[in-house]
């Protein structure tokens, strides 16, 4: 049983679709789940007997988790796994663990060099693009109200695709904070809400009137699943960061 899309996205990657036995409703969103049960995730969840009467011998949540659910799950008598990956070296930790677990060791194994050569790709072409030219200064958001910065492994996709955050990542953030990093390109990409984060939001804020990305109106949305599933779906986030980024 998956509660996050991205236990999902990797399990689906190294073949072990079949032992799913039920997902969340975000998970249609990073793999092909059709015809699984959806359940609730490590957030939102309402009576847990909806996973147990699933009968999984392992339940698989990753950030970010509520205190409440996570209570409710681990009440239960099922195995539960936690995942909390900080970086890509902990993403593709959690891929050998997943993929080892499913006997799937060796696929684990090509996902993380198919990972890695498809972040190295775009590592080439920001190279070439920006030759002779410093790093973009890049805000990407998670979410608006607290705002909070994307989370830490996006700071190694915005250098991989040519860029540096101008804040810390994965933590509540004041407009002022964002306006003295003056960032050239902001990112939103709200959890949970696909491509619908609203660019206009960004315009109101009286304190980004002067910022470079504010005046030069290089606000993008980018699908959230693309920047907050640590999993296989990076490596399109690190595209969208570099085509964005590079769109001047």
């Amino acid at each position: 049983m998956s509660l996050a899309p991205s236990a999902t996205s990797i399990l689906c990657e190294v073949g072990a679709r079949k032992l799913l036995v039920g997902v969340t409703k975000w998970c249609c969103e990073v793999a092909d789940v059709r015809g699984l049960p959806q359940v609730g995730d490590c957030w939102h969840m309402g009576d847990v007997a909806e996973i147990m009467k699933l009968r999984p011998s392992l339940v698989i949540g990753s950030v970010p988790y509520k205190q409440e659910t996570m209570a409710k799950i681990l009440a239960e008598p099922v195995n539960f796994l936690a995942m909390n990956p900080r970086s890509l070296a902990d993403v593709e930790n959690d891929i050998r663990l997943l993929a080892g677990i499913v006997g799937r060791g060796a696929a684990g194994e090509r996902l993380v060099r198919k990972m890695r050569a498809g972040f190295a790709a775009v590592a080439r072409r920001a190279k070439v693009r920006s030759r002779g030219r410093r790093p973009v200064r890049v805000y990407c958001e998670a979410w608006p109200n607290p705002r909070i910065s994307s989370p830490p492994w996006v700071t190694e996709l915005v250098r991989i695709a040519g860029g540096g955050m101008v804040v810390p990542a994965g933590e509540k953030v004041s407009d002022r904070q964002v306006a003295d990093g003056a960032p050239e390109v902001i990112v939103l990409a709200w959890a949970a809400t696909g491509t619908r984060a609203k660019v206009s939001e960004a315009y109101k804020v009286r304190a980004w009137k002067d910022v470079p990305a504010i005046r030069r109106r290089w606000v993008f949305v980018i699908a959230d699943e693309l920047l907050n599933t640590p999993g296989p779906p990076l490596v399109s986030g690190a595209k969208e960061l570099f085509r964005v980024m590079h769109a001047r």
